[in-house]
């Protein structure tokens, strides 16, 4: 007479050997597969400790796939979290920049069906962990995202500092609205490059919480006055009712032009110190606008700067 143990579902082989191959092939880069491991596994840390991610990802691959088989009751919810998120893989954007790009992506691809047929196969097994399994990769996601998003800020405030340090206000300028496009679009704001309009020229635009905004940008040495704000108003007001405005000055803004804009204003402002907190992650980029955006519709204040912020959330 056998017990439940006995009878407990097991992981093919085969499909083990089909997940040694799909891991060694989705990714080229080394770096990216330890990345993704260690998102796939944080709950493990014990399997990441004897991993040796300096020998080559196939030799990983095995000694991971080695691991789970060896204790696999402890570890199914992470084999079954490991081969539905490789299977469910359709794009290999690590692999596409590579000169032998077409090739490996038909390597990948071939790997990743195998892998796809061996969890069709075993549905019995995979149902009963499917729930905890997908768990663990979105986690894993959630937290493969954060990385990105940390990284390409750190990316972004390394190109601000480059322009506080170049010698032509031109070159700076026009770095300064590839700078303010790729920020904006990192927090999906929907941002619009440069474009003309009869009389005028607009530095850009972009959409937040259902509003649209008109960007005017400047790097100058001197602080903006309210000749430049009038103007800006003025443009405003053309677009229609809907339309706000965001003014941006790396040299902030002369007492006057404030004093003109804390009553009534249809935009808001920021200036240097403000993109160094939100570059220092110490604020987001959407929540200081909804705190700017707030502040103007309670105060009719065009300014409000970031220290105030970050002062109310202490």
């Amino acid at each position: 007479m056998h017990d439940a143990s006995d009878r407990r579902k097991t992981i093919n082989p085969s499909a083990y050997l089909a997940l040694v191959e799909g891991l060694a092939l989705i990714f080229w880069n080394k770096k990216t597969f330890a990345g993704y491991l260690r998102g796939m596994l944080k709950g493990h840390s014990e399997l990441l400790a004897r991993l040796d991610f300096e020998a080559s990802k196939r030799e990983v691959s095995g000694q991971l796939v080695d691991l789970l088989r060896a204790n696999e009751p402890r570890y199914l919810d992470a084999t079954v979290a490991l081969m539905l998120d490789i299977a469910a893989m359709e794009t290999f954007p690590n692999l596409t920049s590579q000169t032998d790009s077409d090739a490996m992506v038909a390597k990948a691809k071939a790997a990743v069906a195998e892998l796809r047929r061996w969890t069709a196969k075993q549905q019995d097994v995979i149902k009963e962990h499917e729930e905890h399994a997908r768990a663990i990769a979105q986690s894993a996601k959630e937290a493969q995202d954060g990385r990105a998003f940390a990284q390409s800020h750190e990316e972004l405030k390394q190109r601000f500092m480059l322009m506080h340090g170049a010698g032509d206000p031109h070159k700076r300028g026009t770095a300064f609205e590839g700078f303010l496009n790729d920020l904006f679009a990192l927090y999906d704001l929907e941002p619009r490059a440069a474009y003309s309009l009869a009389h005028e020229q607009i530095d850009g635009a972009f959409a937040f919480n259902t509003d649209h905004y008109v960007l005017e940008a400047k790097w100058w040495k001197e602080a903006i006055g309210r000749r430049e704000l009038d103007v800006f108003k003025a443009n405003i007001e053309r677009k229609g009712k809907n339309t706000l405005g965001l003014y941006v000055s790396m040299s902030g803004y002369s007492s006057d032009a404030l004093a003109v804009y804390s009553y009534s204003t249809p935009f808001i402002t920021m200036d240097g110190l403000d993109f160094m907190a939100v570059l220092d992650q110490r604020i987001r980029l959407d929540d200081l606008l909804d705190h700017k955006k707030r502040h103007a519709s309670q105060t009719g204040h065009c300014y409000l700067p970031v220290a105030e912020v970050l002062a109310g959330a202490e």
